[in-house]
């Protein structure tokens, strides 16, 4: 018998095959894809996590600093301005991406006060009761991180006339403002997003402001891009109506500041105007003055568009909607005044272009209740320097 121990026969390891080249670059190339899928996640986690929820109605602080505002009497002249101030960057200078142009900032930090400057000059020379803004910011990168409600507030001196400061029941502008968009990132173009957006309406009125509302609009976006778009709202103020002799009738006047969808692709604006008409009417109801202006992306069906044909020919121009004046009712009447163009189309730069193949809108206007007369509305022509749209300004009155 052998005292040698029988050895087991050594297993032979196994060689690894070498990886071909398009393994390695499959395997390089999943990676990579993971990690954009992993960051685009965490990318739209936070903004869900930080997206703008206002609630249905929220009670806007009424700004008295300047003053608490004068007695709104019945008899008296009401003058009401609307102007969309294009956020300080839209002046005859610039086109815009989201309409058909290249630039995404267009004017400079010095431009932008440049257009803040003509805005408020033009402001000062109408003499408005009630200033109606759209698109103003207030911390925005597209606006150099401005904040120009305050400064328009800042501005109060110079736009008060010489009547007012002469007027003994003037006592200084009241203001409200509403947000219409705030979104920590837009990441839209992908070249160069917009970033942070802060941005709303502002309401100024010579009147007392009594209450204050923000009343949330239809969102027209499903998520994922609600969450860095529009939460358009109606900006609601009142004031108290009082008689010649300064008695209080018990009744008020409702202005509403708006600004409506522009990029409708989930039937967005008319939901919203369904919802403004609806407001207006209960406001009507309760034997209330009503007067709803601003921005309305869209056409009114009784003015007359002739003189601003759309231009099909031009590749990737807007095109404005259109409401139906009748769905207003009867007790309302809307009125634009197509005596100059309110809008400019921004797909190319306006100065220097040639005027009569520009694209031209009439989208600025104001919805009235049958029981305030209505004297005149004018459309200032403002050669669209400061911003892309022209002023629009409407006189009334209160009768006994």
């Amino acid at each position: 018998m052998s005292n040698v121990e029988d050895k087991k026969p050594e297993k032979k390891k196994k060689e690894k095959k070498p990886k071909k080249l398009w393994q390695k670059i499959l395997r390089v190339f999943l990676i990579i894809i993971g990690v954009i899928v992993l960051l685009a996640g965490g990318f739209l986690i936070w903004l869900t996590a930080n997206e703008y929820k206002p609630k249905a109605v929220e009670k806007v602080e009424i700004d008295t600093s300047e003053g608490e505002g004068k007695k709104l009497k019945k008899g008296e002249n009401i003058k009401i301005f609307t102007w969309n101030f294009g956020f300080g960057q839209l002046g005859d200078n610039a086109d815009f991406i989201m309409d058909g142009g290249k630039e995404v900032m267009p004017s400079t930090e010095e431009r932008v006060k440049v257009n803040i400057a003509g805005f408020e000059g033009s402001i000062s020379s109408l003499n408005p009761d009630i200033i109606f803004i759209q698109e103003i910011d207030r911390d925005s990168k597209r606006a150099y991180h401005i904040d120009q409600y305050k400064q328009i507030q800042g501005e109060y001196p110079i736009l008060a006339s010489t009547a007012d400061k002469e007027d003994p029941e003037f006592n200084g502008y009241v203001s409200t403002f509403a947000y219409n968009m705030r979104t920590k990132f837009l990441p839209y173009p992908i070249s160069d997003p917009m970033g942070k957006i802060d941005s709303g309406i502002a309401t100024f009125s010579k009147y007392q402001i009594s209450d204050s509302e923000r009343i949330s609009l239809p969102v027209s976006y499903n998520w994922p891009v609600r969450t860095f778009n529009f939460k358009r709202c109606l900006l609601v103020n009142r004031t108290p109506v009082y008689d010649k002799d300064g008695n209080d009738t018990g009744k008020e006047f409702v202005f509403i500041n708006l600004h409506l969808e522009g990029y409708d692709d989930n039937n967005g604006r008319e939901r919203q105007c369904k919802k403004l008409i609806e407001f207006i009417k209960q406001e009507y109801d309760k034997g209330n003055y009503v007067v709803a202006g601003g921005d309305f992306n869209q056409t009114f069906s009784n003015v007359d568009m002739s003189m601003y044909p759309i231009h099909d020919e031009i590749e990737d121009v807007w095109k404005p909607g259109k409401l139906d004046v009748q769905d207003v009712g009867e007790n309302f009447t809307c009125y634009m005044d197509n005596t100059n163009p309110t809008c400019r189309s921004l797909d190319k730069v306006y100065k220097d272009a040639d005027k009569d193949n520009f694209q031209y809108y009439m989208l600025d206007g104001f919805i009235v209740s049958n029981n305030i007369k209505v004297n005149s509305i004018n459309t200032y022509h403002a050669y669209f320097a400061p911003c892309d749209h022209n002023p629009v300004m409407i006189d009334m009155i209160i009768e006994e």
